[in-house]
């Protein structure tokens, strides 16, 4: 074992190991490896910064805007609500097409971006059926893993293990080449979670209307949150110490922790209700909607000579008050809300709070926010949306929840970009990173969305991972490390023959993949099996395709996938529930695979 083999595997080591940790961001790691391995000289400054110019890597960033364009123009919001007129009252009916519908769009669309625009729909059609909504998100998640098996574009994996084919000089996989396999797999998995889930997925939460008191639905949303508080209407009489105060300067939240949430104020052109921002300035004869507990909000009514005009009222019409979800990758991660400022800078008040596997209650100003924490918001419907907007910040669950942006009348446009882009892909009229690269444009030429917004929709952690891990591959295979992962395979499956490679491929890749991101997993893997089926002599085109079934089996842990993240706090699971699922589905897809590829794609 030479030198630089021996630097090589440290790094690789030390890389996986800050993955698993989560300590810190994945494109940073890669980042900070592809800097390790260019400074021992284990590759040349040529080689560590080879990974931004691969085609793949521009293909990624592109899809994002691909994707971006139709969630933009409502396209994929059309197809949630399809859902809800066509579900039924079927549990086994519901379930199938949830997943069925949500497969299709995460063919063509990112897995998280799908489950973002599905989970509000979801959760809706629970609560109107009185199922708990842990019944149905596993199904949800798992189905956008699967749909990810369907096409070239489905997934990262699937784009890395085709390319990893072309830079050996053999034809890559075609657009619809993964279609006959992930179809197969699609459909155990809805047998599979239509049969079982009614045993292996928990009832975790009370669904709507099951044990919850008549009243407004602003009452059972602080109820979920255990907020002991109570909304009323009071009036701001002449004289009173709060009139020309603006609401900051009043203390009423600092000091009795009442919050103002709106102002109706008596105009000349009659009333006119107002979200209230700390410099809303409040004037005798307003009217204002505050939260809190009874008690403080009697106090500051005393304190204040206010006038209680009535107790749990409905909202005023500006207001919205909803669920909302923190993101993988979102920018709010890691900041804490005093930084955020979503009430000086946006217009909204977060009400309460739930972290990722922790107990709702009143919000930590000061605590880091986490990926799947739940926030409670009000604020003007607008002011909400656009933190929704591309699905980057936060994701917004229950009424009220789409975004205020859709451009509705590109939907056709958009649609006709995707698929030409799909038939140019399929009958290699053009490079593939052309037809994406040509698609993205036309979205943004034909104002299915601005450049602003297809500059946010890409995931640049994705994309920079992607490029900063492939010189790790390159100082694999330039100091033989490669080679010695190829041969370490071949002893331990060799003598059993290209079934057992098979085998071996799937179960290190799928297990890989619940700890360390798919993407980084496949440019790993993918360069072992394409040497280790080579010097096997047998064809690489399913130990290939085996890789990328495999990376998209991050069933077994709420961390192996972002979507799993995203569903965790809606669905109110714990760790074990996605074990209890997942890995007999990921039992049954490896066998399915060594079952159907080698027939598809024959040794």
């Amino acid at each position: 074992m030479t030198t630089d083999l021996i630097i090589v595997l440290v790094v690789l080591a030390v890389t996986l190991a800050l993955f698993v940790s989560d300590r810190l961001r994945l494109d940073l790691i890669a980042l900070m490896a592809l800097l390790a391995l260019a400074l021992t000289g284990v590759v040349s400054t040529s080689e560590a910064v080879a990974g931004f110019a691969e085609p793949v890597v521009l293909m990624i960033a592109g899809l994002f805007v691909v994707g971006a364009g139709l969630f933009n123009t409502g396209v994929a919001d059309a197809m949630g609500r399809w859902v809800e007129r066509v579900a039924g009252q079927s549990p086994a009916r519901l379930i199938a097409v949830i997943m069925l519908v949500t497969a299709f769009l995460s063919a063509f669309l990112s897995s998280t971006g799908t489950v973002a625009v599905m989970l509000p729909v979801v959760i809706a059609i629970a609560r109107s059926r009185g199922i708990s909504p842990s019944r149905l998100l596993i199904p949800l998640a798992f189905a956008s893993l699967l749909g990810g098996m369907q096409t070239l574009i489905g997934t990262p994996p699937n784009l890395i293990a085709s390319t990893t084919l072309a830079q050996a000089g053999l034809e890559p996989f075609g657009f619809f080449e993964f279609t006959p396999v992930g179809l197969v797999m699609l459909t155990i998995g809805i047998l599979f979670m239509v049969v079982f889930s009614p045993h292996l997925v928990p009832e975790r939460d009370t669904p709507d209307g099951q044990g919850i008191p008549e009243g407004p639905d602003w009452l059972e949303l602080f109820r979920d949150y255990r907020l002991d508080t109570e909304l009323a209407r009071v009036r701001v009489p002449e004289g009173t110490s709060l009139a020309g105060r603006n609401v900051v300067d009043t203390r009423l939240r600092s000091e009795l922790g009442v919050t103002v949430l709106a102002l109706d104020s008596d105009t000349s052109r009659g009333h006119k209700i107002r979200p209230a921002e700390p410099g809303s300035v409040i004037r005798a004869g307003d009217e204002l909607y505050v939260s809190g507990h009874r008690e403080r909000i009697e106090a500051a009514v005393a304190r204040h000579g206010l006038e209680v005009l009535a107790w749990a009222p409905e909202l005023p019409a500006p207001l919205l008050l909803i669920e909302s979800l923190v993101p993988p990758r979102s920018r709010f991660v890691g900041r804490s809300l005093r930084e955020l400022r979503l009430r000086g800078g946006r217009g909204i008040t977060v009400l309460g709070e739930r972290p990722s596997g922790g107990e709702p209650g009143p919000p930590d100003l000061d605590r880091p926010l986490a990926a799947g924490d739940a926030l409670l918001l009000t604020g003007r419907a607008k002011s909400i949306g656009t933190l929704g907007n591309g699905v980057r910040d936060l994701v917004l669950l229950g009424a009220g929840a789409e975004s205020q942006d859709r451009r509705r009348s590109h939907a056709p446009l958009a649609i006709g970009i995707m698929l030409a882009m799909m038939t140019a892909m399929t009958l290699g009229l053009v490079a593939n990173v052309i037809a994406v690269l040509a698609a993205a444009v036309l979205l943004v030429l034909t104002r299915c969305l601005s450049m602003e917004q297809a500059y946010r929709s890409i995931n640049w952690e994705s994309v920079v991972l992607i490029a900063a891990i492939i010189p790790m591959a390159t100082a694999l295979d330039n100091t033989g490390g490669m080679d010695l992962a190829a041969k370490a395979l071949l002893r331990l499956a060799g003598d059993l023959g290209p079934l057992a490679l098979m085998a071996a491929l799937f179960v290190f890749t799928s297990v890989l993949s619940q700890v360390v991101s798919n993407t980084a997993t496949t440019v790993l893997v993918a360069p072992i099996a394409l040497q280790a089926a080579l010097a096997m002599e047998v064809s690489p085109y399913a130990m290939l395709m085996t890789v990328a079934i495999a990376a998209s089996t991050a069933f077994a842990t709420p961390v192996a996938s972002p979507v799993n993240t995203l569903v965790l706090n809606p669905g109110g699971y714990r760790f074990a529930d996605f074990a209890r699922a997942g890995i007999p589905l990921q039992l049954l897809i490896l066998v399915a695979t060594l079952l159907v590829v080698p027939r598809l794609f024959p040794f």
